[in-house]
């Protein structure tokens, strides 16, 4: 299966891209993409936490991962 991952903000700085195609072997949800991205970038671990949006609507840890979805890597936000 393959998805695409987009980064924003302070992730896109972390990864060193603003994206990538990555192919899985096997059904995944929103929260194997989290754990896959902390191993495969460490440095994620310096951002208190990150959302991640799967074809533009946020999702949960739970949330079905399918072919061909684009998965935003949303960092903390704050503003005043």
């Amino acid at each position: 299966m393959k998805i695409k991952i987009l980064f924003f903000g302070m992730s896109k700085d972390l990864a060193g891209t603003n994206g990538m195609n990555i192919q899985v072997e096997k059904e995944i949800t929103a929260k194997d993409v989290r754990e896959l991205l902390l191993r495969n970038y460490p440095s994620f671990s310096s951002m208190d936490t990150f959302s991640l949006a799967i074809n533009e609507s946020y999702a949960e840890d739970d949330t079905q991962i399918y072919n061909n979805d684009v998965i935003a890597v949303i960092p903390p936000v704050s503003g005043g």
